[in-house]
């Protein structure tokens, strides 16, 4: 095939950075070639992190990266770094850091904009082409940013070294704690303890399990954490809300009903869409905590999900020679959730007779459940 736009993405090895190599924009990877070229033509940094199966990160490459004019605008007055996150953690935990800071969330694709230092003093992650969402338009970030850059270098230098200032404070707490084993004090305090309980119980959703609202993560560790506590301590609260929670995730959409294994996140409150790509580390944290609570418990729904989610990534994840494959991309042919979602005339040809009992079971409905298609999902409640 022959491409219109081939970019220094070319010659790099990760998936990730391969499907922007033909994009308009001049995307460099990170490295000494880019961040001189910054110096020298005296612009600020563009860094631009995801990961092969972000379904987002699709979406905003297709609506503003592949878009000549607004590549004609990055080209001209910023230096454009791509990182997959997968290949470099180490500088995706940094600038993520940043975003939270700046923005109080996060997420792929992460977008930050940098000194010719590298720190950074704005950014987000998701920018539609338009202002929708309650976001600006990609444009007017960039036009808004590369002004402020040209016009209050200074005001740009200062909040960058607020930040790397901010971060450090961040990582030396992390570092403080010394000579815990020879000095016998305790890393927290029991009253510390019960107000990390009181704060957790603030975020419970008593209905539909999980913390919070959409969207809405499996938070494995958080849940792994609670269960160990109550295995020593029993909260009762902290016991249902646990249970609750593994049920509604393993009844919902976010749970893979036919293959097994879970998707990333739903993206609504009661677990019913997923936002469809699959990690590996998800799906190892989550077997830890349902069979965790099979232990606890002797569940037997427990144990079929840790069953079936281990054949799912042995299956599906696992390499020939033993490796596994970190993610599983939402989109399919295009497609979002493709091979996730079915009609109800597809379930009725594949499984004739038996169709009609499937369709209840999973709320599969002539009109869709989702976007005109069905996700699959169980009202079945734990006794």
């Amino acid at each position: 095939m022959i491409h219109k736009f081939t970019n220094k993405l070319i010659d790099e090895t990760s998936p990730y950075l391969l499907q922007h190599a033909h994009n308009p924009v001049e995307w460099f990877a990170w490295g000494t070639e880019a961040f001189e070229k910054a110096k020298k033509e005296d612009k600020p940094i563009l860094v631009s992190i995801g990961y092969a199966a972000c379904h987002w990160c699709h979406v905003m490459e297709r609506e503003s990266f592949e878009d000549e004019k607004t590549a004609a605008f990055m080209n001209k007055f910023f230096v454009n770094i791509k990182i997959d996150r997968e290949e470099r953690p180490d500088v995706d935990h940094i600038y993520m850091q940043a975003c939270q800071v700046l923005t109080g969330g996060g997420g792929w694709p992460l977008n930050m904009f940098l000194t010719q230092e590298l720190k950074p003093f704005t950014g987000g992650t998701y920018f539609p082409p338009k202002p929708s969402y309650g976001k600006p338009s990609w444009m007017d970030v960039l036009i808004y940013v590369y002004e402020t850059f040209e016009k209050q270098r200074d005001t740009v230098e200062q909040q960058a070294e607020k930040m790397l200032e901010y971060l450090g404070r961040m990582d030396n707490a992390l570092i403080k704690i010394e000579n815990i084993q020879h000095t016998g004090n305790k890393i927290v305090s029991e009253n510390e303890i019960a107000d990390i309980h009181k704060a957790l119980k603030s975020f419970f959703d008593t209905d539909e399990g999980g913390f919070g609202n959409a969207p809405k993560f499996p938070s494995a560790m958080t849940l792994k954490y609670l269960l160990r506590k109550n295995f020593y301590s029993t909260d009762k609260e902290e016991t249902d809300h646990i249970h609750l929670s593994l049920y509604k995730m393993i009844y919902g959409g976010i749970y893979d009903q036919l293959e097994g294994g879970f998707a990333r996140y739903s993206v609504d409150r009661k677990w019913i869409v997923p936002h469809f790509e699959k990690m590996l580390y998800d799906n190892a944290l989550l077997v830890q905590i349902y069979g965790e609570a099979y232990m606890v418990s002797g569940d037997e729904e427990y144990k079929r999900i840790v069953d079936e989610t281990l054949q799912f990534v042995m299956k599906e994840m696992m390499t020939n020679d033993g490796g596994f494959y970190s993610s599983y991309d939402a989109d399919s042919e295009g497609v979002e959730g493709k091979f996730y979602t079915w009609s109800k005339e597809e379930i009725e040809k594949i499984l004739i007779d038996d169709a009609a009992w499937f369709c209840k079971v999973f709320n599969v409905v002539e009109s869709g459940n989702w976007e005109h298609t069905n996700i699959l999902y169980r009202n079945v409640e734990r006794n």
